[in-house]
């Protein structure tokens, strides 16, 4: 079945993925609204779990996934769904739970916009790096044939402009920009949303096949990533709310970038797309699950 998995393809039409693209723009372009140029004199003011925030997202979660995939040994399209969820930034709803939970919405809103930018150039080389280390997933990269200044591109187009246009707004449209972010955010989740839910209509029954064989893989990766920050928050002794922060904003991962990286260039190739669509799921669930009991304990 693990070899019928690594063959399948996920179907998805042309008019969805270019839907998918422009939603996931909005949703970034929504976010970037809330943020303000002064957002990354944090790294000033307070560098140290700023640079921990960055290396826990970039170096260390990587790092976690390589060892999680030499121990699991998984598929090749598996293990490279796991590569590119892992270099991936940080998920749109970090800032959220991190101010639910108490955390330091300050440090989240920096590292989300410094980790979306540097994306646009950590995402293909952190996925191309890792992902060769592994000689399965080499080898499967060697066959796509995989052109990484297209991936830069993708990124650059999808994160990076609108993350840059958003902040220019923002900055320049103070008041329009609180009337449209509360519009366009909660909008352009819901059509992406609504996307993905047909997606997996369309391939409902790969996902029943499938599932309950990524499904404590998904829960074992995600589990590092908030171990990363967590356990690297705690290395440094960093206060509660920055530890609150660096786990949630390294536990969150930005899936759908992940999706629209999958079906434009590697086919919706059925491992990394059940790995990716399944942990834009499952994030949510252990996200909000640490976001309440880190609350709950803050009123103690």
């Amino acid at each position: 079945m693990l070899e019928e998995l690594d063959r399948s393809i996920l179907e998805f039409k042309g008019d969805s993925l270019f839907m998918l693209n422009v939603s996931l723009a909005i949703i970034m372009f929504g976010v970037a609204l809330d943020i303000r140029f002064r957002d990354f004199s944090y790294l000033l003011k307070s560098p140290k779990p700023f640079f921990i925030g960055i290396f826990s997202q970039f170096f260390m979660l990587p790092f976690l996934t390589f060892l999680l995939v030499l121990l699991i040994h998984p598929i090749p399209s598996v293990a490279m769904g796991m590569f590119l969820v892992a270099a991936c930034p940080g998920g749109n709803i970090s800032n959220f739970l991190t101010n639910y939970s108490g955390g330091n919405t300050a440090l989240s809103v920096s590292l989300t916009a410094f980790a979306t930018l540097a994306a646009v150039v950590m995402t293909p080389f952190n996925f191309g790096l890792w992902a060769s280390f592994y000689p399965p997933s080499a080898a499967m990269l060697q066959e796509i044939r995989l052109d990484y200044f297209d991936v830069f591109q993708t990124v650059a187009l999808i994160l990076g402009v609108p993350l840059l246009l958003g902040m220019y707004v923002n900055h320049h449209f103070a008041e329009f920009s609180k009337t449209a972010s509360k519009i366009l955010k909660p909008v352009s989740i819901l059509i992406f949303g609504a996307i993905v839910v047909v997606a997996f209509f369309s391939n409902y029954h790969l996902f029943l096949k499938f599932i309950l064989l990524i499904f404590f893989w998904v829960l074992a990766h995600n589990f590092a990533a908030l171990l990363s920050g967590f356990s690297l928050a705690k290395i440094f002794g960093l206060n509660l709310p920055d530890t609150k922060t660096l786990t949630i904003e390294t536990g969150i991962q930005n899936s759908g970038l992940a999706l629209v990286l999958i079906f434009t260039y590697f086919d919706g190739l059925g491992g990394m797309a059940i790995i990716a669509g399944w942990w834009g799921i499952w994030h949510i669930i252990s996200g909000m699950t640490v976001a309440v009991t880190w609350k709950k304990f803050r009123a103690r």
